[in-house]
């Protein structure tokens, strides 16, 4: 018999420690949950560490989440304030702020979960080593105003500076290259191809992007104002002072006290009482239970990353993923299927992506909706494009006032290569079966024909979108077509425009489910995910379900040296080399200063 070969031998042992490792963490949780654990000490101090960047929701058991790391979620966090708010033994909140945003909308997100928690009469201090070392901290110093109190380090800055958007544009140097930019768009607000096409903003574009920063600027404002007791004017004549040294932000009124972190904590520790104990919000939640747990049942279904054909993945170094129409389609029958669902929570954090795999997710909100299960969106960071398409046949539409929405459009094309080769030396020959062969080809230009099929193809998804907007929001197709166009707007303009109905995140989502189905505002509900999730075990054993109409979304997760491989991830997306989406309605290249 053949001796396996020393590669397989080592691949091989390799598997069988791994499960050997699943295996035993598994045995590990299930012992604490089996033993009951430690509960939640009688004179708690909820801790948040807000330096760990945080993202929408990630799949996975808490044995794969143990394996792969990561940091803390936008569901668990506001899970945990919403449950924590409630609990008696829950005193207050402490959190460590520092400059990194991850998102404007779901900062807002976070505020406002901070601002329920804090309106049960339980207080909550924010600490930061520095909003932004020599660089900005806008985002940071956002989320540390919802706080009552704020705590700088003495060594700290305050990196309030104001917002920024800033266009790189490829033009020139393609032109250099001799790369030929063949693309088009419908119609001048959709900018995405414009760093390829253009030296600089045109005016669309600059017009957009002026909109979205004023409004953002604004909001940024007033929730400071609110948070600290400021006038407006007083802010906008703070943020053209910018940054401020720490003593500096101290005798504005900016911070309330400046302190290093043992200080903090003694006094955190101190206003809470004698015996207090300190307990990480992911531990309290693991130990006291979801808030919604019980009840009428509503489905929650994600939607996070680029729209694509297929399964949903995600990829743990990057800590982003795809929503796959496969999956997102059969989680959504999955709902419907469930007698038990009253109705359905759609969470999209979504740039846009592929046209196809956008409609096959709008078919089935259709099909929801005419099921009889009504279909909340909630939005967050964004929702433009294909992220807007799955979104507008819902029954109601929540957004944040700073999330990016809209972008209602179509973009496309290609771009030349072969002169560029050829000067490096390298020639094509091709041989062609028909006279459209070369329709797809990177080395050769449209045809007169080739380039009419691509305006018609533009036309048709672009029709396409409008009508459907119009059909699903209930608008005049003319109103459509005028906020249309491919532009952006942020969720506070979108609202004044009819695109999304209420402002706000997964309180008013929930609210919204509530009282479509006839519950009570305050109703106790039960939360199911779909796809249910498989656990660690079940991704890697599993198989894919009876037939096409389950809900076989195999969640891939990497195990082993993820924690060390992220600091590389890290570096990659610095470099622009990480995971990207490849679509035709496109993705929003919008970036605001930090």
């Amino acid at each position: 018999m053949t001796r396996p070969s020393r590669t397989l031998r080592f691949f091989a042992v390799i598997g069988v420690l791994s499960t050997a490792v699943a295996l035993l963490a598994l045995f590990t949780v299930s012992m604490r949950c089996a033993c009951g654990g430690p509960g939640v000490p009688a004179k708690t101090v909820l801790e948040i560490d807000f330096e760990r960047p945080f993202v929408e929701h990630e799949a996975g058991d808490p044995v794969a989440r143990a394996l792969g790391g990561g940091g803390p979620t936008v569901d668990d966090l506001v899970a945990a304030l919403e449950r924590a708010k409630t609990d008696d033994r829950v005193a207050g909140l402490v959190a460590h702020v520092g400059g990194a945003g991850s998102g404007f909308a779901r900062t807002q997100e976070l505020r406002d979960a901070i601002a329920g928690f804090r309106a049960s009469g339980k207080f909550a201090v924010a600490f930061s080593e520095t909003f932004g070392e020599f660089g900005p901290g806008n985002q940071g110093y956002y989320l540390a105003t919802a706080f009552d109190e704020i705590w700088l380090q003495p060594s700290g800055d305050v990196g309030l500076n104001g917002l920024m958007m800033q266009g790189m544009f490829f033009r020139g140097a393609l032109d250099k290259l001799d790369i030929a930019v063949r693309m088009d768009h419908r119609h001048e607000y959709k900018n995405a191809l414009n760093q390829y096409t253009e030296r600089a903003y045109t005016p669309a574009h600059k017009e957009a992007s002026q909109a979205v920063l004023k409004s953002m600027f604004e909001q940024l404002v007033a929730g400071i104002a609110d948070g600290r007791k400021l006038a407006p004017e007083t802010v906008r004549a703070l943020v053209d002072r910018g940054p401020f040294l720490g003593p500096e932000a101290l005798a504005e009124g900016l911070v309330d006290k400046l302190g290093y972190r043992d200080e903090v904590m003694a006094a955190v520790k101190a206003r809470a009482g004698d015996g207090a104990e300190l307990l990480w919000h992911d531990r309290y939640l693991e130990r006291a239970g979801s808030p919604w747990a019980r009840g009428a049942r509503i489905a929650v279904v994600y939607g996070i990353g680029p729209v694509a054909r297929g399964e949903s993945s995600f990829d743990p170094l990057f800590r982003e993923g795809t929503m796959g129409s496969d999956t997102v389609a059969a989680a959504l029958r999955a709902a419907v299927d469930d007698p038990e669902v009253k109705a359905i929570v759609f969470r999209v954090d979504s740039p846009g992506g592929s046209y196809v795999a956008s409609d096959a997710i709008w078919r089935e909100t259709v099909r929801a909706k005419q099921a009889g299960k009504p279909l909340i969106v909630s939005m967050g960071n964004v929702a433009g494009s294909g992220g807007y398409f799955v979104a507008m046949h819902a029954t109601k539409i929540v957004a944040q006032p700073g999330t990016i929405t809209g972008s209602i459009g179509v973009l496309g094309g290609k771009m030349i290569t072969r002169q560029l080769f050829e000067r490096l030396g390298v020639t094509y020959d091709a041989i062609g079966s028909s006279a459209n062969s070369d329709y797809f080809s990177d080395t050769h230009d449209y045809s007169a024909h080739g380039w009419q099929r691509f305006q018609a193809w533009l036309d048709r998804v672009y029709v396409d979108f409008t009508t459907k907007v119009a059909e699903g929001r209930g608008l005049p197709i003319e109103k459509v077509r005028e906020v249309a166009k491919g532009r952006i707007w942020t969720g506070a303009d979108a609202k004044q425009l009819g695109l999304v109905d209420e402002l706000g995140g997964w309180p008013v989502a929930l609210r919204l489910a509530r009282e479509s189905v006839g519950l009570a505002a305050d109703a106790d509900i039960e939360l199911k995910v779909y796809p249910e999730d498989k656990g660690l075990l079940g991704s890697l054993f599993g198989g894919d379900g009876d037939n096409s109409e389950s809900v076989a979304a195999r969640v891939q997760l990497a195990i082993g040296l993820v924690d060390e491989l992220r600091p590389v991830a890290a570096e990659l997306r610095a470099l622009g080399l990480g995971p990207g989406a490849h679509g035709v309605i496109s993705t929003l290249p919008v970036a605001v200063g930090e």
